[in-house]
């Protein structure tokens, strides 16, 4: 039993697992894993239930380990679409709980759908996970602010890097307005230095 005192739950932990596996195939996954010297996990993927247990050590040291083997671009975007493909994963087992599918939601007008989503998505974490999260509202933005981030977690880098969570507010924000795409982009990183990792979203879509 890890002593570590931030989680993920298994739940999660096997949603970034799976979602790996579908971007990078299973070899990519299993590759990752022994490097960041995890090989327990190649053939034992986390349960699917809420214990706290999944350590927000072992999500740095994925994310990172992509860079280090992919380099910084490439590691970027297979974080990127690892995040979409978590959203969709997400989207099965907590939509209903978070009433994202219940039709009264789906027939809000975009800007307050967004609002609602936001608020429930920072909900989840801060309610079943170690991550905090801030959802700040302001005229044609929303900022996400992870203030306990398990993505660049004891990291210390010279840029934002936490491109998961960039990828899952992207598809996020695909799935709630059916199909539009939105500017989601991380400004600030605990990482880098500052108080709080900032994902800036514009509240409208582009052309």
């Amino acid at each position: 039993m890890t002593t570590e005192t931030y989680h993920y739950p298994n739940r999660m932990g096997r949603i970034i697992l799976l979602s790996m596996e579908e971007v990078m195939g299973r070899n990519g996954v299993n590759a990752v894993l022994n490097l960041v010297s995890l090989p327990s996990l190649i053939v034992n993927y986390p349960v699917d239930n809420t214990e706290l247990a999944f350590p927000f050590s072992t999500i740095s040291s994925l994310g990172e380990m992509l860079e280090q083997v992919y380099g910084p671009h490439g590691g970027r975007g297979l974080a990127i679409r690892i995040g979409r493909a978590c959203f969709n994963y997400g989207l099965r087992l907590y939509g209903a709980q978070l009433g994202l599918t219940e039709m009264a939601f789906r027939l809000l007008p975009l800007p307050m759908k967004l609002g609602a989503g936001a608020k429930a998505f920072a909900e989840l974490f801060n309610n079943f996970t170690d991550q905090r999260v801030r959802v700040e509202d302001e005229e044609g933005r929303l900022y996400w602010h992870i203030e306990r981030c398990p993505l660049c977690w004891e990291r210390h880098t010279r840029e934002p890097v936490c491109h998961l969570a960039v990828g899952l507010l992207q598809e996020a924000l695909y799935w709630l307005s059916g199909g539009k795409v939105f500017s989601v982009e991380e400004n600030t990183c605990i990482a880098a230095g500052d108080p709080a990792c900032t994902i800036v979203i514009d509240k409208f879509p582009g052309s």
